[in-house]
């Protein structure tokens, strides 16, 4: 799924944009890299593998995946994405992932452009739960989720295959700031 416009990202020189083809090779280009996917279930062996993925992007279904690209504002150059799968219309819920390269890492980037998506998905989409799950061993990645209030719900055991394995996954969900309240 397509978003009109871009998101404000509070951060100078970044900006968000719905993520497109030719950002193929840069996203590919840190993806191979082994410190990015160590804590995460990609498994890509080529560029082409990401092809269908960025296809179903442009598709305009309600429970359609959604993906945006963080790019810098000087010659929009990917740094990294954040988008929702697992859409649910009739559960007004979503599933957040994202990814970033290296060199931009421990700068609060990825929580603020996590944060404008989920504040996106509330507000616009009508989404009354996102999720997040994340593999045990990605403690940043639990880090960053419980920065934004994310809460920690449960364990999934042999929840998703990593690279041919079982991997074990923390579950995190935020509730819409609305529900919360009640």
């Amino acid at each position: 799924m397509q978003i009109d416009k871009s998101l404000e990202l509070p951060y100078p020189g970044l900006t968000l944009r719905n993520i497109r083809s030719s950002d193929a090779e840069i996203w590919y280009a840190y993806l191979k890299n082994p410190d990015v996917i160590r804590h995460t279930s990609w498994n890509l062996s080529s560029v082409d593998d990401l092809l269908p993925q960025l296809s179903s992007f442009e598709g305009d279904l309600p429970n359609s995946s959604i993906r945006l690209a963080i790019v810098t504002q000087a010659d929009d150059q990917l740094i990294g994405t954040v988008g929702f799968h697992t859409v649910s219309d009739l559960n007004r819920s979503a599933e957040l992932a994202y990814d970033m390269a290296p060199e931009y890492w421990g700068k609060g980037i990825m929580r603020l452009a996590a944060t404008a998506l989920c504040e996106w998905g509330f507000h616009e989409a009508g989404y009354n739960r996102i999720q997040a799950t994340v593999l045990e061993s990605n403690s940043n990645s639990c880090k960053v989720l419980e920065r934004m209030g994310f809460q920690r719900e449960g364990y999934l055991r042999a929840f998703r295959m990593v690279r041919g394995k079982p991997g074990n996954f923390w579950i995190y969900a935020l509730i819409h700031p609305e529900l919360v309240a009640k």
